[in-house]
């Protein structure tokens, strides 16, 4: 169960954050989880690399309207996300450990250069996820449709997406003016 946690988290906060999503990147080096995950909508198109920013620099601008990547953002990994990401996309990363302070926040500065949202949520695991988003709001934009009448999840649920985002008040403290929402 654990791991339908994981990859329906990872997966379908973004897909019913985004409004019409037509073309996913996964970047992992197990991404048949999340492939199977977006196979559940008929109309989403998805595309797997590996875990390696060489592989991301290889793709097209602006082709990508959602990107779920298990690829730690860093300087370069997070400006070619933005760069192959639609005007109006959104990154989910995993990985992220609010405990660990300063390089939260250090990732969370250099994400929010490019992304004027970006949201932790948790993961029920002791980790949190980060939804960055050029334009939609994961809490106000969610499909509501798309998350509850697909067919197929074990986990996930509209009321779930919501409340995954839900922070602790020391943890909102420690990051308030860093997490954008």
């Amino acid at each position: 169960m654990k791991e339908n946690i994981y990859k329906e988290l990872l997966t379908h906060i973004g897909v019913c954050t985004h409004k019409e999503p037509q073309q996913v990147l996964i970047i992992s080096d197990n991404a048949v989880n999340f492939i199977n995950e977006i196979a559940k909508y008929k109309t989403i198109e998805t595309k797997a690399i590996a875990n390696d920013v060489d592989m991301l620099r290889d793709l097209e601008d602006g082709s990508f309207d959602v990107i779920i990547s298990e690829l730690a953002p860093d300087t370069v990994t997070t400006a070619h996300i933005n760069r192959v990401l639609k005007e109006d996309g959104l990154a989910v990363w995993s990985g992220f450990d609010l405990e660990e302070e300063a390089q939260t926040k250090a990732k969370l500065t250099e994400i929010t250069k490019y992304f004027k949202i970006a949201m932790p949520y948790n993961l029920f695991d002791g980790s949190f996820a980060l939804l960055a988003s050029k334009e939609y709001h994961p809490t106000a934009d969610i499909n509501l449709q798309r998350a509850d009448l697909t067919d197929g999840f074990e986990v996930y649920n509209s009321d779930l997406h919501i409340g995954v985002f839900a922070l602790p008040t020391y943890l909102k403290k420690r990051y308030l003016g860093i997490i954008k929402n």
